[in-house]
């Protein structure tokens, strides 16, 4: 039973980094309707950034803050200069950007911090935490707090400000929002900028976990992808379920059923379950088209 609970609750601690990644997908497919293959890639950037600023000497707390607003900044300017001139261009080559970009972003990391794997700090003890009779790593537990705050922050922005409400409707409906006086792109920029953030805090979490190379997020984004499938791909609290989901399946079949070697296949098999049998996911709309 211990050992079960123990299994959950890592499922819990990396199904929260799945779920950050997922609704950082979710954020930007709101806005382009097509999926951003280089969101790992941005995150692991982001993250070789805080790894500099820690080596120079700086507190890790003021390094992880000066890395989500460098990556917030990332974010806006990759919207602005790369995205904005494809706004009516066909979606294959809107893919194909996204593919260009993770491969840059990749390249980038290797050429200047190169591809030797590096220790990435974790702000939390080394000790683990016991709570009752079961013991748990105090970094997953610290990572699962850092999670829900952000998503709980998120959630908030959206719902209760009006800027969140504004980038909802931008998102959702940009021909009505424009006749009502939102600044549709901009509003979309700030949407890339705060999905890059995201994922710059669920990569600057993972990786003390998986170490830092430039291949870091590569499977990560795949889990994520599945989770986001599994919750609905045009659902922001659909995918964060969706990546807890996909965390706790992946790692109780990893431990009982399949055995670690097969871990990733879990995520390929739900990503072609979900298209198949309910495309929409669990929480995302059903389009109906009459013939």
């Amino acid at each position: 039973m211990n050992a079960l609970l123990n299994q959950v609750f890592a499922g819990l601690a990396t199904g929260g980094i799945y779920a950050s990644v997922a609704l950082a997908l979710v954020m930007i497919y709101q806005a382009t309707h097509t999926v951003n293959f280089a969101q790992g890639e941005m995150a692991m950037f982001s993250t070789y950034i805080a790894w500099v600023l820690v080596d120079a000497g700086l507190p890790y707390w003021w390094a992880f803050f000066l890395t989500v607003a460098i990556a917030f900044v990332l974010g806006v300017l990759i919207e602005r200069i790369i995205m904005r001139p494809m706004e009516q261009g066909p979606v294959l080559s809107v893919v194909v950007v996204f593919v260009g970009l993770m491969v840059i972003f990749n390249s980038l990391a290797a050429w200047i911090f190169t591809s030797t794997i590096k220790v990435f700090p974790s702000p939390f003890p080394k000790e683990p935490i016991r709570i009752g009779t079961q013991s748990f790593s105090s970094h997953e537990l610290g990572a699962v707090g850092v999670t829900l705050l952000v998503l709980t922050l998120v959630y908030a922005f959206f719902r209760y400000t009006p800027l969140g409400l504004a980038m909802r409707a931008a998102a959702e409906n940009p021909v009505s929002s424009r006749l009502v006086g939102i600044r549709v792109g901009w509003t979309l920029a700030l949407g890339w900028g705060l999905a890059s953030a995201i994922g710059a805090i669920a990569g600057m979490m993972v990786a003390p976990t998986v170490y830092l190379d430039p291949n870091m997020m590569s499977g990560i984004l795949i889990y994520a992808f599945a989770g986001a499938l599994v919750g609905g791909i045009d659902s922001p609290g659909g995918a964060v379920v969706g990546g807890f989901l996909v965390g706790v399946l992946e790692n109780l079949l990893g431990a009982y059923v399949i055995g670690n070697e097969l871990k990733l296949s879990v995520a390929l098999v739900l990503i072609i379950g979900v298209l198949v049998v309910r495309p929409s996911g669990l929480f995302g709309k059903v389009h109906i088209h009459r013939v």
